[in-house]
Formats: structure tokens, sequence, C-alpha cells
């Protein structure tokens, strides 16, 4: 039976300039290879050791790209390796199938969102009330699936992230602070369903799965096996969970070692 490995990308595998965290003296530096261009600037890296861990693993597992990307934001991403046959893209709210969103799981994502939370509508209002436009940057919605800002962080107040969170907990919807991203996501929006969808659809009899945020929570406590990075909100908050490794790893050198225990985990897998 196939092994399934659902990994999220952004500050997981692959990480732009400000993320690498490349703390070792300059001469020790690992050799870097660009995975995404956008207006013709280089922006997204991974280790060239991990690029060929990365085409060991296409060979040897169903690697599922696991993203809060919009589709156009993730084919932006030239990945090393056999292309992927799934993609999961805006937090699951699309499954890709060779490069095409699955029409069918999409309205059952759309139906269920209908059904379980407030409209994104109530939530984009809100966002564009609240927030101050001294530290906002800029004001998106993702695929008409949720809403997020883009801030300059060192001007964002404190408590505003905690009490946007409380209140939109009420309405069936989860904040998370990524970087400079603050993400509005409606909580049946979840990358583990898309997850268990492509586990059946492939037969997979072991889920591996990796990510730093705290909208992979829900990812990585589906997967029989997960690692999160030393870096993220995950390890910022000490989250752990029994099927889940904490490794101490942080930046471009965590992608290196998630890379290393799916391939590890594949070759191998447990009883």
């Amino acid at each position: 039976m196939p092994v399934l490995v659902a990994s999220d990308l952004d500050r997981t595998l692959i990480y732009s300039a400000a993320a690498l965290a490349l703390t070792m003296p300059d001469a020790r530096a690992p050799r870097l290879l660009c995975v995404e261009v956008h207006e013709s600037k280089p922006l997204s890296y991974l280790t060239e050791t991990a690029a060929g861990l990365l085409a060991d693993l296409g060979d040897a597992a169903v690697f599922v790209p696991t993203t809060t990307r919009t589709r156009k934001q993730y084919q932006r991403i030239n990945l090393p390796g056999p292309a992927p046959t799934y993609a999961i893209c805006a937090n699951g709210g699309h499954l890709l199938v060779d490069g095409v969103s699955d029409a069918d799981w999409h309205a059952r994502v759309q139906a269920r969102l209908a059904d379980e939370c407030a409209p994104l509508a109530e939530i984009r209002d809100h966002l564009m009330a609240s927030a101050d436009p001294a530290w906002v940057r800029k004001h998106r919605v993702a695929e008409d699936l949720f809403a997020y800002l883009v801030v300059e962080r060192e001007l964002l107040p404190e408590d505003w992230v905690k009490e946007l969170a409380v209140w939109a907990e009420n309405r069936g919807w989860t904040v998370s602070l990524q970087g400079r991203k603050i993400y509005a996501v409606p909580k049946p929006l979840t990358k583990s369903a898309a997850m268990r969808e492509v586990a059946r659809r492939t037969g997979a009899e072991l889920t591996l799965a990796a990510g730093d945020s705290l909208l992979d929570a829900d990812l990585l406590l589906a997967a029989d096996r997960s690692w999160r990075p030393g870096h993220g909100e995950l390890a910022d908050a000490g989250w752990a969970a029994p099927t889940i490794t904490a490794l101490p790893e942080r930046g471009v050198l965590a992608g290196e070692r998630i890379l290393r225990e799916f391939l590890k985990a594949t070759r191998t897998p447990t009883p």
C-alpha cells in the first residue's frame, strides 16, 4: 500500500529569504535552490540537499503539497522531483488532481461552510472596520473562502489578534498569525479533510505530515505520524501530541530534516 505524505510548504519545506534562519558562518551556509519566482524576483528556497531528498520522496511515496496558498500562488512554485498528482490548496478548499481543481470536492466544501459558520462577508467587513490602516498594508480574500491581512508586525498591537480570535471563534472561524499575515479561516475549511480524501482515493494505509502553524494542527493530528519544526506558531506555543515529533531545527535546515524524516518513515514504516 502506498504511503501518503501531506506537507505544508511555506516555512515547513520552502522558505523566503527572511525565514531562512542562516545562523551559521557564511562559509558554512548550505547551498540554496530557488523554487519560486514572483514578479521576476526570487521568492522561496530550499537547500540543494533538501531538493534531492524531495525528488527521492516523490518516487517513494504519494507526495501531496498541502498549503493555505491559493491555486495561483501554489502554481508559482516549481518543486524538484516528479509533479505531484494531488495538491491541496486554499487550506483544503481546493483539491487539485493533475493541476485541476476537483469540482465535486470544492462544492462539498462550500456547502459545509454555508451550513456551519458565519459568511465570509461578515468576517471581511469586521476586518475592514477594526484593523487600523496605520499597520495594515493589504486586505485580501483568497478563493472566496477566507480572508487575510498583510501587516507591519512591529506596529501590530499585541492584543489585537487575540481579540480578533475570540470574536471569530464565536462565528465558527479560526485566526492565525504567520509572519506578516493574519489569516481568518472557517473552522470546517481544513487540510486534514482533504488529506483524508486523498488517502481514500490512493488507498494509503500510512499517512505522514508536517507543518509549522496553527492552520496545520488538524493536519498533523490526522496523520499517523507528524513533525513540526522548531519555529512557527506551534513551536512558540509548545504544542505537542503523542504522534507528533517536535524537531529542534529552525529555518531552512528544518525543511531538510523534515524530508529526511519523511523518507526514513516511508522506507521503514512502523507496524
